[in-house]
C-alpha cells in the first residue's frame, strides 16, 4: 500500500511557512499534517512543536480536541513556553466548550478559563517586563469569563455528582 515520505532537513523552513499560511486560510489539519512531517524528522524542533500544538488546538473549535496537544506541551524546552501554551491549550478548550453549548457548558468552560489563568500567570511571572502576551491572553479570558457569565459549578451540584451509586 502506499506509505508516508520523509521530508529533507533542508525543507524545514520552508515547511513551517507553509503550516503558517495554512493556518492563515483556517485550514488547522493540513497544517497539522506538515507539523507531522517535520516532527518526524526532527522530534525535538521547537518552532514545530509550537505550531503543531498551536494546529491542534486551531482544530478544537471544530469539534476536534486531543489532549495529544499536552504531550508536545511537555517537550517545550523553556518554562515560559510550557506555561504559555499550556494557558493557549486550556483558554481554546474553554471557548470551544462555549461553542458547543452542551449541557453544564459554562460551567465546564469557566474551569477550562480557571487553569488557562493558572497557566498565565505562571508564564507572566517568567516573562521580560517587555513581554506582555500572558497578561493579554488573561484579560480576554477574564473578559470571556464576564462576558459569558461563567461561573464556578454549585456545590450542591457537585454533591449530586458525587453520589455513590446503588
Amino acid at each position: 500500500m502506499y506509505q508516508l515520505k520523509k521530508i529533507n532537513k533542508s525543507a524545514i523552513p520552508r515547511s513551517l511557512l507553509k503550516v503558517e499560511q495554512y493556518r492563515l486560510l483556517n485550514e488547522p489539519i493540513e497544517a497539522e499534517s506538515i507539523c507531522r512531517d517535520i516532527l518526524e524528522i526532527e522530534p525535538e524542533h521547537q518552532e514545530a512543536l509550537i505550531k503543531m500544538i498551536l494546529t491542534l488546538t486551531d482544530q478544537f473549535s471544530k469539534g476536534i480536541s486531543s489532549d495529544e496537544v499536552f504531550q508536545y506541551i511537555e517537550k517545550l524546552k523553556k518554562p515560559y513556553e510550557k506555561a504559555y501554551y499550556t494557558g493557549i491549550a486550556y483558554e481554546r478548550k474553554a471557548k470551544a466548550t462555549l461553542i458547543k453549548g452542551l449541557m453544564d457548558h459554562k460551567h465546564d468552560a469557566f474551569e477550562w478559563f480557571v487553569d488557562a489563568l493558572k497557566a498565565y500567570e505562571k508564564a507572566d511571572e517568567l516573562s521580560s517586563n517587555e513581554n506582555n502576551d500572558a497578561i493579554l491572553r488573561w484579560n480576554a479570558c477574564i473578559r470571556t469569563i464576564e462576558k459569558f457569565k461563567l461561573t464556578e459549578r454549585p456545590s450542591q451540584l457537585m454533591d449530586r455528582l458525587h453520589l455513590p451509586l446503588e
